[in-house]
């Protein structure tokens, strides 16, 4: 990911490793094997298919959670279960934070088993290595300790600091009007999220930068530029009322000026943003999904672009492309489709990692891009899931689906998890089902501070 510092070599190589893991004495019942006596799949609604989803994904962040911090493991191998079981991953334990919400509100916690587990968990992030207020991309879970992302990457990483800090958010706003000991915890994730200093990340200049190491400096010198995933940070670098950035900093960072946008069509979608090096069809489908797990792109425009739009657009270019299916890939169509950064199939295969996208097609489909896309293509996605679940046999493990499978070869499958593939699945149906943490990110009046401080109407 480092290199040259390109968008896709950059997003390949920043989440190459991402996952999660752990124990704990949640118990469920395991979904049974089908009966398929008469070769015939037996029926299940649409709202039963997202039931399950959701409650098989929660185990994620419940059952296989770094077991002495609580937080979210990195990845979670099955076969495995040993591996990384320490490496704790920033980002993806921001999707845990409300991923642990959903799994409160859907009974498959008490709302007291959940107030203890963010509590072990918001104590760990307290006493975590932190970099002018930011989180490293890896902790130790058992001293929150950095655990170095790359040579130089042993500092603070501001873009995974924005994931945290947006499940954060979430936590205070769902306990803020509780009891006294859970209106501590709401304001324990507000004073966590309120040392995040976004300003350092500037060098003073007209852009965050994404990493600070006290051993190297910005020597990275990474920029946080669009169109990708990282919008979440300049909000909530606007929205700080101790540490926020100007406008300015985000119309020359973030929109380069009025550069991020791009005119292209595909399929009969404009693509209306500039996505780095995946031109013309759109990067991978995680652009639409983590910066938008509390931040609601519905309505949500600044002076350049309607965002709802540019990731119905970039979905349905990313569902067109697979129904299109050019390279004839076994499958692919209407009920299989979806490409992002994932798992992938080594040429001997065994499991890499890729950035799918439409310019970088293996074969690879990543049951996360579908799924987690059901806001801005419901009917689309709710195809997919139905394909996954036909597959439950081979796609449909102890933490949910797993990662990635190819059709093409001989049905292969990653048989494992990453956080960030996982985390987003839960969310966006919660978000698609009832509007959940949309609604808990979207009250706080920080953040409104900041979207106005930027010039958005949402």
């Amino acid at each position: 990911m480092m290199g040259k510092y390109t968008i896709f070599p950059l997003l390949f190589f920043l989440i190459v490793l991402f996952s999660c893991g752990g124990k704990d004495d949640f118990t469920y019942t395991p979904i049974e094997p089908s009966d398929d006596d008469q070769g015939s799949e037996p029926p299940i609604s649409d709202t039963e298919l997202l039931d399950l989803t959701q409650q098989e994904t929660f185990k994620y962040f419940w059952d296989f959670a770094e077991e002495n911090s609580g937080a979210s493991r990195e990845r979670y191998h099955p076969d495995n279960p040993s591996r990384d079981a320490n490496v704790v991953a920033t980002g993806g334990t921001g999707f845990g934070l409300m991923a642990i919400l959903v799994g409160i509100e859907r009974g498959y916690i008490s709302r007291e088993e959940g107030y203890d587990r963010l509590q072990t968990l918001l104590d760990f992030l307290e006493g975590a290595d932190r970099f002018h207020g930011a989180w490293s991309h890896w902790i130790n879970g058992t001293n929150g300790v950095v655990i170095p992302f790359s040579a130089k990457d042993n500092g603070g990483d501001l873009v995974e600091t924005a994931f945290l800090t947006q499940g954060l958010i979430c936590v205070k706003e769902y306990f803020k009007t509780g009891t006294e000991t859970e209106q501590a915890l709401a304001q324990q994730a507000d004073d966590l999220w309120k040392g995040v200093e976004w300003n350092w990340y500037t060098q003073n200049k007209n852009v965050l930068y994404w990493h600070w190491s006290p051993s190297f400096n910005f020597d990275i010198n990474l920029e946080l530029k669009g169109y990708n995933e990282v919008l979440i940070t300049y909000v909530l670098a606007a929205a700080s009322p101790d540490y926020s950035i100007s406008k300015e900093v985000y119309a020359n960072g973030w929109a380069s000026n009025g550069g991020i946008t791009y005119p292209n069509n595909q399929y009969g979608y404009p693509l209306l943003v500039r996505h780095g090096n995946s031109l013309p069809y759109g990067g991978p489908l995680f652009f639409s999904h983590y910066s938008y797990l509390g931040l609601n792109p519905k309505t949500l425009s600044d002076d350049y672009v309607n965002y709802w739009d540019v990731n119905v657009n970039h979905s349905k270019i990313n569902y067109s492309y697979c129904v299109d299916n050019p390279k004839n890939y076994m499958d692919y169509g209407e009920d299989c489709w979806g490409l992002t950064a994932s798992y992938g199939r080594n040429e001997d295969g065994t499991i890499g990692y890729n950035a799918h996208h439409p310019t970088n097609d293996t074969g690879v489909v990543s049951p996360t891009a579908a799924i987690s896309s059901i806001v801005y293509t419901p009917d689309e996605s709710l195809k997919a899931l139905h394909y996954f679940y036909e597959h439950r046999d081979e796609l449909l493990g102890p933490a949910g689906f797993y990662d990635a499978f190819s059709p093409e070869y001989n049905f292969w499958v990653a048989e494992a998890y990453l956080a960030i593939d996982q985390g987003p699945q839960i969310i966006m149906i919660e978000n698609h089902r009832t509007g959940l943490l949309w609604n808990l990110f979207m009250q706080n009046e920080d953040i409104q501070a900041g979207l106005d401080k930027l010039g958005f109407n949402y």
